[in-house]
């Protein structure tokens, strides 16, 4: 009886250490792909800026007044934790730089010479593994920050010098895809954000009178393309 007893428990002792030898390796595959993962892209911004609503028009533009924001290309660095295999949170970095013209009633105008905007964005990733392609989905908070508004030639001419365009929280939401280049931690990587933000516009003379606001659908489509690596 004793010789039976020690033999299910050695039996036991053999099949639990077993498991415990199988049981890491899904978990060690998944750790060896690294909780960072850092991306460099070269980065479209293409926003609308069209005029959803005119806030001030002291300055007496007329009827049917549009605008639109000029697009741009720029690099962006991309950081990305993983705080489990398919789950991340993600954050951008990057500037880029437009101007704002006339359309409708005042096409062929410069409103906004130049302005600088630094998209602060967080977003929560979900990846869905499909072998070695890895799509995922995003969403989350931003809070555009504008620098060095300039007011446009067509702007300044009407004795308006200086705008000034308020920073803005918004929502962003993301989809895109990972693609792996082997097992050194290298990869490919393709990504669209649409931004939804409404920022208001401020004109104002030199002595600081504000005689035109107005509010714009600013709502870029961002799109990457680049190369990534994860540690």
């Amino acid at each position: 009886m004793e010789t039976t007893m020690t033999s299910k428990i050695n039996l036991l002792i053999g099949a639990a250490a077993l498991a415990a030898l199988a049981a890491p390796a899904p978990t060690l595959a998944q750790d060896n792909q690294g909780k960072l993962q850092i991306k460099l892209l070269g980065t479209a911004v293409l926003p609308d800026g069209k005029i959803s609503k005119v806030r001030n028009n002291a300055a007496g533009v007329p009827a049917g007044t549009q605008s639109f924001a000029s697009d741009n290309v720029v690099p962006t660095l991309a950081v990305e934790y993983f705080f489990s295999p398919n789950f991340s949170v993600e954050t951008i970095c990057c500037l880029t730089a437009h101007h704002i013209n006339g359309a409708g009633a005042l096409a062929g105008t410069n409103l906004v010479r130049t302005v600088k905007i630094l998209p602060a964005t967080v977003t929560l990733k979900a990846h869905m593994p499909l072998g070695p392609i890895k799509p995922y989905v995003g969403a989350g908070p931003t809070y555009f920050i504008f620098i060095s508004e300039k007011s446009g030639t067509t702007t300044t001419a009407l004795g308006l010098p200086k705008n000034k365009i308020d920073d803005k929280v918004g929502f962003a939401l993301q989809a895109g895809v990972d693609v792996p280049l082997g097992a050194n931690g290298f990869g490919l990587s393709l990504d669209a954000k649409r931004y939804f933000v409404r920022p208001v516009a401020h004109w104002s003379t030199a002595g600081g009178a504000e005689l035109l606001a107005t509010r714009h659908k600013l709502d870029p489509w961002v799109l990457s393309a680049g190369v990534s690596y994860r540690f």
